[in-house]
């Protein structure tokens, strides 16, 4: 992705960017889950292991904050983002554990002007957040509003 800030006209359908790596701790996935979602395959090591997880995961919320801070970072910080109106879908597919090296991917998959709004447009987006072997951990689709580029005679 270039370092340029990005208003909405620069999200057409098929844009794609890759953010990454973020590498998920043991230490980070309790200290989320102690004080967001402090069920027993989140906090608790022993508990976890005879869990469906398999061991210690990182809580779905987590992931959701997780794949936040990297758009953030890797996107929306460099843009003319204005919010969301909120989330499609939200999947979690697989258990994040601890060290595992997450990769996202964003993809736009429409974009369109604002029907109340000239200053604005919202792109409609798909995330997917997966793990050093390629598997898919987490996927969310929404729509983001973006500011558009002042033209001549723009007040």
């Amino acid at each position: 992705m270039s370092d340029s800030y990005l208003y909405w006209e620069d999200f057409e359908p098929g844009f794609c960017v890759t953010i990454g790596p973020k590498v998920v701790t043991r230490e980070e996935i309790i200290e989320f889950a102690q004080e967001f979602d402090p069920q027993p395959m989140h906090v608790d090591e022993a508990a976890a292991e005879k869990s469906l997880l398999g061991g210690l995961s990182a809580s779905g919320w987590h992931a959701c904050a997780i794949l936040m801070r990297m758009l953030c970072d890797g996107l929306l910080l460099n843009s003319s983002s204005m919010g969301a109106p909120g989330i499609e879908e939200a999947k979690w597919l697989l258990p994040i554990h601890p060290g595992d090296r997450l990769m996202m991917k964003t993809t736009c998959l429409e974009s369109r002007p604002s029907a109340s709004r000239q200053d604005m447009g919202l792109v409609r987006f798909v995330y997917e957040l997966s793990n050093q072997k390629d598997e898919l951990v987490l996927t969310l689709c929404n729509s983001q509003m973006f500011g558009r580029r002042k033209q001549d005679g723009d007040t």
